[in-house]
């Protein structure tokens, strides 16, 4: 859940770390910190909060003559989130310094055995351990002859053998100040090269205005980085690994804000742009079918089992509809932190389809190496090209959504809902379910969506705007949804729980007579979703229960809808289930409207990180 970076080359290194932390701040930012090299001494500088305190700390410092380094935003796991705690780590003697994304299970075990052989540790934090373990094993090598070029790779080979958990590292040693090293295990580290300086990061942003040419560390990989060559090694045998830089298209532009106040708001909307770039290739040349040569070559499942977290378990509960109603397949959706503890059992037809936007989040990955396990076909749905659940499915559909910087997800939810829709409408095609009729006019209906949300989008804003303001004073949310509106329902709740702190519950509009009912007063508002589908009847009545009891309710509708509450609020049309294309907008555009009204963070909210690369 944190952001690293390193950088070796000709230029300053600590202005080019600090703004690579800066595009990195998404994945943390409760604390900061550098270590680089310079007139023969390890420096290292840290400070508690977001990264403007680092910024200050560095502004009295004279930097200029460090050519190499690393930096660190934080995610607090081990320690609370102070200067002490913050990253970088020193070892022992204080000649090595380390940032860590992840989490070293066996940490205290591994403290007990060092402060035994008279290691001092001056934090909480199970980096640290690791800074100390591979200082120690650093001094053994180098009394045992290793030669000098060779330490430093055997030193972190044998360390992290020692090490269980996830890791992503990138270390610094005084002894070598032009010299990064980094290692990898179930924790993402990318390196961005060129022929003159080399970077070492979490993810591909903190890098891309100065190279577009990346290697994806795999795990049980090492690297070493000078400022003009790089090197992987197998981190259990220390032996050479022959590997080859892919290219990145990206823009950096589209990792900035582009007028917009708020990454969110930026990225809602993107979407537009995100349904067409979601079916470009994926249309027949006549645009009346699905392509998708990703699942040409494996069968049809016979049950298949969506497992992910968050938003990307609200995706695939939306896409259970359409898998069950138009591919007749039997479909369960599984929260990954629960399943992977489960005893699952799988059937010989059945496949699983994993879904995260990052590719990399712990639990759904856990689950992915489980059902490997029984031998299970898996199929990756994500964003990004080359994590770790791409590299590991049996197959891998990306969402082509671009990247998100904002904590809470917005177009990666619109990405993963069009990939989805093509995939069930696929499958229905192979067993002859769906008329060619139907599945026209369902592709016809998504090529217009951009268009027509693109169009609505202002009008909707504006509408929310006004709701939030009518609303902000709420304490308490309920969000009532039926059918493929009750994952709509889940996803309206989380959104303003994470981005306004306004708590929030999704429920399946028939089950508020069960209990939730009880809560209906005149300050506990209820957001409905009364779309135009065979089940608005029921919607409505639960809608009557809800003003018997002087409930205020804003219901999100069509024209057309019998429906007097007290605020409606009105989106386009759309064929069938394709609806959800304006009413998640509209769902996310409340909250971030109410959140900003009220002054949150909304592109990162307490307590959050992107990327949940820890379990």
């Amino acid at each position: 859940m944190c952001g690293i970076i390193g950088y070796t080359g000709g230029r300053p290194a600590v202005p080019l770390i600090i703004e690579g932390l800066r595009r990195l701040e998404y994945r943390g930012y409760d604390s900061a910190g550098t270590a680089y090299v310079q007139d023969g001494e390890l420096q290292v500088v840290r400070a508690e909060g977001k990264l403007i305190e680092l910024d200050t700390k560095l502004a009295a410092l004279d930097t200029s003559r460090a050519r190499a380094g690393i930096g660190h935003t934080r995610w607090a796991t081990h320690g609370v989130p102070v200067e002490r705690n913050a990253h970088p780590h020193i070892d022992q003697d204080g000649t090595i310094a380390l940032v860590h994304n992840g989490i070293i299970e066996n940490y205290q075990e591994l403290k007990d055995e060092l402060t035994a052989a008279g290691h001092t540790f001056r934090t909480e934090t199970d980096t640290e351990v690791i800074a100390h373990l591979i200082g120690a094993v650093l001094n053994s090598c180098i009394v045992e002859g290793v030669p000098e070029e060779d330490c430093m790779i055997q030193a972190l080979s044998r360390a992290l053998a020692r090490a269980e958990g996830a890791y992503a590292l990138a270390v610094i040693n005084l002894a070598e100040p032009d010299v990064i090293y980094g290692a990898r295990h179930s924790s993402p580290l990318v390196m961005g090269v060129s022929d003159e300086e080399n970077f070492l990061a979490s993810d591909i942003p903190a890098f891309l205005p100065y190279t577009r040419n990346v290697v994806y560390l795999n795990d049980g990989e090492l690297v070493r980085l000078t400022k003009n060559s790089w090197t992987v090694y197998d981190c259990a045998t220390a032996k050479k690994i022959e590997r080859t830089p892919q290219r990145i298209e990206w823009d950096i532009q589209a990792a900035q804000k582009g007028g917009y106040k708020h990454f969110m708001l930026k990225e809602i909307f993107e979407q537009p742009m995100v349904v067409t770039n979601c079916l470009t290739g994926r249309l027949s040349p006549d645009h009346k079918h699905v392509t998708l040569p990703e699942l040409e070559e494996m069968p049809v499942p016979e049950r298949l089992h969506i497992i992910a977290c968050g938003t990307s378990f609200h995706a695939g509960l939306w896409a259970m509809y359409l898998m069950e109603n138009w591919a007749k397949i039997p479909t369960s959706v599984e929260i990954a932190s629960e399943y992977r503890y489960r005893d699952t059992i799988l059937g010989e037809g059945d496949q699983v389809l994993v879904i995260s936007q990052s590719g990399e989040t712990a639990d759904t990955l856990a689950c992915l190496r489980k059902v490997k396990e029984q031998g299970a076909k898996v199929i990756g749905l994500c964003n990004v090209v080359g994590s770790s659940i791409a590299r590991e499915s049996d197959t891998v559909i990306y969402t082509q959504a671009g990247p998100e910087i904002s904590v809470a997800s917005t177009k990666a939810m619109c990405s993963q809902l069009v990939v989805l829709t093509l995939m069930a409408l696929f499958w229905g095609r192979r067993k002859n379910l769906l008329t060619e009729m139907a599945e026209t006019e369902c592709l016809d209906t998504l090529k217009r969506i951009p268009e027509h949300l693109e169009t609505a989008l202002p009008e909707m804003r504006e509408t929310a705007r006004a709701l939030a303001r009518q609303y902000s004073g709420a304490r308490s949310f309920l969000f009532l949804g039926r059918g493929s509106c009750y994952p709509l329902a889940l996803e309206g709740a989380l959104k303003l729980k994470e981005i306004s702190y306004i708590h929030a519950e999704g429920y399946a509009a028939g089950e508020m007579k069960h209990g939730p009912i009880a809560l209906i007063d005149p300050d506990f508002p209820t957001f409905a979703l009364a779309l135009a589908d065979d089940l608005f009847p029921k919607v409505q009545s639960n809608l009557q229960e809800v003003q018997a009891r002087n409930g205020k309710i804003i219901a999100l509708t069509q024209d057309g809808m019998d429906l007097t509450v007290d605020s409606v609020w009105k989106i386009p049309h759309a064929w069938g289930p394709l609806d959800v294309f304006f009413a998640l907008p509209a769902l996310q555009l409340f909250a971030y409207e109410v959140a900003d009204y009220l002054g949150k963070d909304v592109d990162q909210p307490r307590n959050l990180a992107k990327s949940v690369t820890v379990e």
